[in-house]
């Protein structure tokens, strides 16, 4: 009895540390993954953009031939609008888009520091008072993540829609209306330039 009893205890064993390593493998991944994202986060914006809207298609055009002949390449440069590229081309994507994107990515990333957190804890309870079964112990490592995870996703939806999302909106209403757009883009210097030559030429804007 005591034999078979140890034999079901030692199977019971090892399929917990079986998931348990399964568990800490794909926690791994999430980690590599989220660190990736903050990475990305962290890298210093070197280049910046400036959008300009303008009334109609010849304004938009004189516009973008004068920064051309002022030394600006067209490469810097991107007309938005009716016969040119189309917002989704050139990034202002819709703001529920947008949303979702920062949504997923939010919720990745919280989601995976929130698991984390609760192993840690765990780990750390261990050495102070007894934890636990290792089913129970998964489950709150689990709970904790999905529970970060969807803090993470409403926060990130939040943010983007009324961030970015919001900037994009007002850009498509734009365009919806007839409008055209300018988008300028490269080092802060060559923005500043483009917004002086406009300004100094006095172009219909809006």
């Amino acid at each position: 009895m005591t034999i078979v009893k140890f034999t079901i205890n030692i199977r019971v064993f090892g399929r917990l540390t079986l998931g348990l390593s399964q568990f800490l493998q794909q926690l791994v991944v999430e980690l590599v993954m989220a660190k990736r994202l903050l990475r990305k986060a962290m890298v210093p914006r070197r280049s910046h953009l400036a959008v300009v809207v303008f009334p109609n298609e010849a304004a938009v055009f004189q516009a973008y031939r004068m920064l051309q002949v002022e030394g600006i390449s067209p490469e810097h440069l991107a007309i938005v609008g009716a016969g040119y590229s189309t917002p989704d081309r050139v990034g202002l994507h819709r703001p529920m888009r947008i949303a979702l994107s920062q949504g997923m990515r939010w919720g990745l990333l919280l989601g995976t520091i929130g698991s984390f957190l609760g192993l840690v804890t765990i780990l750390v309870l261990s050495l102070v008072i007894a934890v636990p079964s290792g089913l129970s112990s998964i489950t709150l490592v689990l709970a904790t993540g999905i529970i970060t995870g969807f803090l993470g996703t409403v926060i990130g939806a939040l943010v983007g829609f009324l961030g970015e999302g919001s900037a994009a909106g007002i850009y498509r209403h734009h365009l919806h209306q007839g409008h055209y757009l300018l988008m300028i883009e490269g080092s802060e210097h060559l923005v500043r330039m483009a917004r002086d030559i406009l300004n100094h030429y006095s172009l219909p804007l809006l």
